[in-house]
């Protein structure tokens, strides 16, 4: 395979395309926490305010940094896409400069009236943030990057949370000087974000032209149109809001799950916080080892079957335990009982990882580049509604007698529930998940040259036919959809002919045997290159019988001469499958007289060798069936 200069998602780090990004979002995610965490301390314990009991300080301060999402996302949006992406997060830093003094003078005073002001100023800092934050990757990372990227952001940003949340209980509770040396550090913070942000390389505006609608409820709603347009881009920002709803529940839940429930003291509290920042940026991490530094969406729903699994069996590890005074952190980690409580927190966050890194990537590959930071915007609209959704449906149940095992039992079974929902709205995520599976854990899969399939446009792909999981490793290979041209006869094997109606799959039959068939099929073979996707066909015309590779049919040329009629030249690029002939997949054994594939499970074992190499497109107007042939045969003998 191709050599690569950066060998992991941590090689970014030392680069100044990403670096420095990296370091101003950390450093904001910090202070956000630590300002936010040290003033609920503050309320809760240290000050007397009337008007704000300690019961609810939590939930004010909360929802006043949320409540700029909603009121401002959309413009904060409109001013990503028109301006120059690194001037708006070094005036942005500069806000936070001016906030975080008043903030010092608040903590100074012990003003909770201004501390409140500025908890709302800290959320349209974020605000404003957000857009650019998600839009400026895609501009400054190659598409094989865009996984590790987001990964590194999103475990930065648990890290981050959970360092500022426990940076600021302990600074808070400093006798007589924790309130100045709260404010010190959330000046010293936003001064390093400024610092970091000074060294991020500038970038040119997406949209200059754009003119900015100052309404925030028309261009809400205009925002929100907008990613509905690109159905798969609009599902996936619902995917991810859920994951803040799921975890929202978890977080909110946090204090009084280790109270009441686990019956331990504040620190048993901040190690499940711990816990849950870790998982989830060891599961950010893991994406791109997992999904070989691609954008890789088939790790969703092996991320959401994660979070119900460990979701539910937290309310099963959690339901039994024995009542006792509260627990230190020490005498709590020393008791078995509490180890798989642990460890079901740990891994459903981590799971939770994996679910939200791919979503954010595709997203940023899907989306048109004018408009990326307002579709990224109708995102941060929708997380904070859900945000509130979570916190309103988990009072409600808890109100109503529920008890916090059982909030998150439901939660759960509600997100196996939304999962399923998502993925029969978009199959291409279970689509991609069966691909994933097979590529890595039934077959060691080696692709050479992926970068050779298109990035965008319409294109031919064009393939020897082996076996049965054909379409199934093409897919895992491409990081964009195809729709295949396929014999019409596969589509009658168990198992194997769902998966390929799932994947909207083209039946294709000679017009001897079927003419009706026949002309559909390349009608809707010319459609698909109209619409700029990828059209994979094996011209073999079915399965080898003997692994040898057969004469390529016509049906190619007429697919060709029909996008030529349309105005389309897309290029056609040639792709042999090697290592597949023999597995339980070919049609190796004989079955009733007749060679039949799937006849003998596990007749080569498991992690067997096989390989995808793909050449150079060629253009249409070069193509000839003979000359494509002896290109994949070419690329078939090649050393695998």
């Amino acid at each position: 395979m191709t050599a690569d200069p950066h060998p992991n998602q941590f090689a970014l780090l030392r680069q100044r395309r990403f670096a420095p990004f990296f370091w101003t979002q950390f450093a904001g995610a910090a202070n956000d926490n630590l300002f936010k965490f040290a003033f609920t301390v503050m309320v809760t314990y240290q000050v007397s305010v009337s008007w704000l009991p300690p019961s609810l300080a939590g939930l004010v301060i909360g929802a006043l940094f949320v409540l700029p999402y909603l009121l401002f996302s959309a413009t904060s949006g409109q001013l990503a896409d028109k301006l120059d992406k690194t001037a708006l997060m070094r005036t942005v830093k500069n806000l936070e400069i001016v906030i975080m003094a008043v903030a010092a003078v608040g903590f100074w005073a012990g003003n909770a009236p201004v501390l409140l002001a500025c908890v709302f100023l800290m959320g349209l800092h974020s605000t404003l943030f957000g857009p650019v934050k998600y839009a400026y990757l895609p501009q400054v990372l190659q598409p094989h990057e865009l996984t590790g990227g987001n990964g590194m952001v999103e475990m930065g940003t648990f890290v981050a949370i959970l360092l500022g949340n426990l940076a600021g209980g302990v600074l808070v509770a400093i006798p007589r000087v924790g309130h100045g040396t709260v404010a010190a550090a959330c000046l010293a913070l936003a001064l390093a974000g400024r610092l970091a942000a000074q060294r991020i390389p500038p970038l040119g505006a997406t949209d200059p032209n754009l003119r900015i609608n100052w309404n925030p409820a028309t261009e809400t709603w205009r925002n929100l149109r907008l990613a509905h347009t690109q159905p798969v881009v609009f599902r996936s920002l619902l995917g991810i809001s859920w994951m803040w709803f799921f975890g929202a529940v978890f977080l909110s839940q946090f204090p009084s799950f280790a109270k009441e429930v686990l019956h331990g003291d504040a620190h048993v509290a901040s190690l499940l916080l711990v816990l849950f920042s870790v998982g989830v940026g060891t599961g950010s991490l893991l994406c791109e080892v997992l999904s070989r530094r691609r954008v890789e969406i088939g790790l969703v729903p092996l991320g959401a079957i994660g979070m119900s699994v460990f979701a539910i069996d937290l309310y099963f590890a959690a339901r039994g335990l024995p009542a006792s005074p509260l627990l230190a952190l020490g005498e709590f980690i020393a008791r078995p009982a509490h180890w798989r409580v642990m460890a079901d927190l740990l891994l459903l966050s981590l799971f939770a990882g994996l679910y939200s890194v791919p979503m954010y990537a595709l997203i940023q590959m899907r989306s048109q580049p004018t408009h990326r930071a307002r579709i990224i915007a109708a995102n941060n609209i929708l997380n904070a509604l859900f945000m509130i959704a979570s916190a309103v449906i988990a009072g409600a149940l808890l109100s109503a007698g529920f008890t916090i095992p059982q909030v998150f039992l439901l939660t759960g079974i509600a997100n196996a529930l939304v999962a399923g929902y998502v993925f029969w709205l978009v199959p291409e995520y279970l689509l991609r998940f069966l691909a994933w599976i097979v590529s890595n854990l039934v077959y060691r899969f080696r692709i050479d040259g992926a970068e050779r399939i298109p990035a965008e446009g319409p294109a031919l792909l064009v393939c020897n036919h082996v076996s049965l999981a054909d379409p199934v490793l093409l897919l895992g290979a491409s990081p964009r959809p195809i729709h295949f041209l396929m014999d019409h006869r596969i589509f009658a094997t168990p198992v194997l002919g769902a998966v390929f109606r799932l994947a909207r799959c083209i039946p294709l039959a000679s017009r001897q045997d079927d003419p009706q068939i026949y002309e559909a099929a390349f009608e809707r073979a010319a459609d698909v290159l109209r619409r700029g996707e990828l059209l994979a066909i094996f011209p073999e015309g079915g399965l080898t019988t003997d692994g040898a590779l057969k004469t390529f049919h016509p049906g190619l040329m007429k697919i060709l001469a029909q996008a030529r009629e349309d105005g389309i030249e897309p290029p056609v690029v040639p792709m042999a499958l090697q290592g597949l002939w023999g597995s339980f997949f070919s049609r190796i054994e004989q079955r009733g007289g007749r060679p039949a594939a799937m006849a003998r499970p596990f007749r080569r074992g498991f992690l067997n060798r096989v390989a995808l190499r793909i050449g150079e497109p060629v253009p249409a107007s070069q193509v000839q069936p003979e000359t494509l042939r002896s290109r994949v045969a070419e690329m078939l003998v090649a050393p695998a």
